[in-house]
């Protein structure tokens, strides 16, 4: 499996603009072929140990059931469409891609 982890910066970081991209993430990537896990979701502010790092507004966490299901994805309309409407408020974008088992 291939366990596909993005976290965004936000200019805007309004709990309104979150919930926007939180409800983006679930309306265009939850439902591709392939996927086996999927959760979006805000910050959790409140875990404040010094290994935690807080410097992103939302996590995206999409389990692929094999990477030729994650390469699909990445030039899904939908996936596509998705950047196009949210990227104007990213200000930064980090992707962090394993391989995972259970």
């Amino acid at each position: 499996m291939l366990a596909h982890n993005v976290y965004f910066t936000l200019d805007d970081s309004s709990d309104a603009a979150i919930d926007t991209l939180v409800a983006a993430c679930r309306k265009y990537l939850k439902d591709h072929p392939g996927v086996v896990f999927f959760a979006a979701g805000k910050v959790a502010l409140d875990l404040a140990r010094p290994v935690n790092d807080r410097m992103y507004h939302v996590g995206l966490h999409v389990v692929f059931a094999d990477k030729a299901s994650h390469d699909a994805y990445q030039v899904a309309p939908a996936h596509l469409q998705f950047i196009e409407e949210q990227k104007h408020n990213w200000r930064q974008v980090r992707v962090f891609d394993s391989y995972v088992s259970d």
